[in-house]
């Protein structure tokens, strides 16, 4: 059995964002592993030491985005593949997923590809259904639990966490699945993972690794662009304290309040 969890490094979610001439930085704030990939990190080093085999994480981006494939490690990935190339920088959706599922194909016997439902970046929630596109493999989205999966018979059943309520699917491997916070709680690094994290060979796959073209990734196949980037407007706000004899007075002022301005 082989997983792939597919991350990305995003900025720190506590970082503050700022816009200014219609782009979107930062500052020094510190970039972390999607935080919802790691629920997708998690359950695939679950389903390798369930099954057995191995997990293998995939990332696109710059080289500092290592450090992402090694905190992957440290929780409990085998390994870790690196897919950086000048060519991608200003990859939307589509072009990401096209470099995704042919660095999946590189590898060559993957059976379960996990995705976090989504970066805090992009909020799209794109690129996992490309990827099972692309593939021509079974998608299954907002997985909420695994409820089995059977690696003779090729098989595996989810739960799908819906706004309707739980939905109960089944489908023949291979699969690309993404996950809700719900499906588990991730685990921290082991000393051991870390050390391990820190010599472990992570390779680095260009594009004419995946047999990709330039044309096909960043600025250049960009199908989905954005026109325009504007912070919102700042607001004034004010707060009042208000403090009655007993719990009773203060309630009933607040109710008198929220009557005189309308907001209830």
């Amino acid at each position: 059995m082989h997983i792939v969890a597919c991350v990305k490094q995003t900025p720190d979610s506590a970082a503050l964002i700022t816009v200014a001439d219609g782009r979107v930085g930062w500052g020094d704030a510190a970039m972390v592993v999607n935080p919802w990939d790691e629920y997708a990190i998690e359950e695939a080093i679950r389903l390798k030491e369930k099954h057995g085999g191995r997990a293998t994480a995939i990332t696109m981006g710059p080289e500092r985005a290592r450090d992402a494939l090694k905190s992957c490690i440290a929780m409990g990935c085998d390994g870790g593949v690196l897919v950086a190339d000048a060519a991608l920088a200003g990859s939307d959706a589509r072009a990401t997923a096209r470099v995704l599922a042919a660095a999946i194909q590189k590898l060559g016997d993957v059976d379960v590809v996990i995705f976090g439902k989504q970066a805090i970046d992009g909020d799209s929630g794109i690129v996992p259904l490309a990827v099972a596109r692309l593939l021509g493999w079974s998608p299954l989205s907002y997985v909420l639990q695994i409820s089995a999966l059977d690696a003779g018979a090729r098989t595996i059943e989810v739960a799908r966490l819906l706004e309707e309520g739980r939905q109960l699917c089944s489908a023949q491997l291979p699969v690309v699945i993404s996950v809700v916070r719900d499906i588990n709680e991730p685990r921290y690094p082991t000393f051991a993972g870390i050390r391990r994290a820190g010599t472990a060979q992570i390779p680095i796959w260009n594009l004419g690794d995946l047999g990709l073209d330039e044309l096909q990734v960043g600025a250049a196949a960009v199908t989905v662009a954005w026109q325009a980037v504007r912070a919102p407007a700042s607001r004034a706000g004010a707060v009042e304290i208000l403090a009655g004899d007993s719990v009773a007075a203060t309630v009933s002022m607040l109710a008198d309040r929220l009557q005189a301005e309308k907001l209830t």
